[in-house]
C-alpha cells in the first residue's frame, strides 16, 4: 500500500511540475476572428483540462457570454486583439473558483485602466508580471502538498485495514479542499473590499480609460 500512496504523491507532484502558461510572445500580434481565438486557446491550453480529449477550453458561446457580462470588451470589426486574448486567459483560470460576477468586478478596473493602453504600462505588462511569479509558487505548492500528504498518511491508524487507504486519501482531499475554501473566502473578501472602495470613490489616482477607438 505504501508504494501505491507514494506513486500517487509522485503523480501529483509531477502534474504540478508540468503546469505552464501561455507566453505573451506566443500570442499573435495580429487581431483574430472568433474561430481563430478558440483554435488558439484550444491548442495552447488543452493540457490544463481535466479531460483533454473531451473538455472544451473555450467556445463561441462562452466568448459571447463573457462580453454580455462585461468580462470582455466587444471585438473590433469582429476581431479580437492580443489584449482580448490575455483577458480570456485570466477568465479561464478565474472561472474555476470565482463566480462570473466576481470575475467581472475583478477585471473591470483592469480593463478600464490598462486594456486600451498601448504606449506605456498596459495589460501585457501586468500579465507578464503576474505569471512570472508562477514558478516560485509551484515550488512552494509542491512543498505544501508533500507536507499535507505526509500528515494524511499518519491518520486513521485505528481504522479497518481494508478502508485505511481510502480514508487517508479522503483526509488528504479534505486538507486540500480546506485550503482552497479558505483562499476562496479571502479572494471574495478582497473583491468585496475593492468594490466597496470603488463605490466610495477610491482608490485615489485612478486612471481614466482612454477613448475606445472602435474603428482602429
Amino acid at each position: 500500500m505504501k508504494i501505491v500512496t507514494e506513486d500517487l504523491l509522485n503523480s501529483i507532484l509531477d502534474s504540478l511540475e508540468q503546469i505552464d502558461y501561455v507566453k505573451t510572445e506566443d500570442i499573435p500580434n495580429i487581431d483574430l476572428y472568433m474561430d481563430q481565438v478558440t483554435t488558439f486557446m484550444d491548442t495552447k491550453m488543452k493540457g490544463t483540462a481535466r479531460h483533454p480529449e473531451e473538455d472544451k477550453i473555450l467556445t463561441k458561446t462562452m466568448i459571447n457570454n463573457y462580453a454580455k457580462n462585461n468580462l470582455l470588451p466587444p471585438p473590433v470589426k469582429k476581431k479580437y486583439t492580443k489584449e482580448h486574448m490575455l483577458l480570456l486567459i485570466f477568465i479561464y483560470y478565474f472561472k474555476g473558483i470565482l463566480s462570473i460576477g466576481d470575475i467581472s468586478k475583478l477585471l473591470e478596473p483592469l480593463t478600464e485602466r490598462f486594456f486600451y493602453e498601448k504606449e506605456s504600462f498596459g495589460l501585457e505588462d501586468i500579465y507578464n508580471e503576474v505569471f512570472s511569479l508562477e514558478r516560485a509558487e509551484i515550488e512552494r505548492m509542491k512543498k505544501d502538498v508533500s507536507e499535507k500528504f505526509g500528515k494524511a498518511e499518519e491518520t486513521f491508524s485505528e481504522a479497518p485495514e481494508e478502508s485505511r487507504e481510502f480514508l487517508r486519501q479522503f483526509a488528504f482531499i479534505c486538507m486540500l479542499s480546506f485550503d482552497v475554501y479558505v483562499k476562496k473566502q479571502m479572494i471574495e473578501k478582497m473583491i468585496d473590499n475593492m468594490e466597496k472602495s470603488k463605490d466610495e470613490g477610491q482608490p485615489a489616482g485612478k486612471k481614466e480609460p482612454k477613448e475606445k477607438n472602435k474603428e482602429k
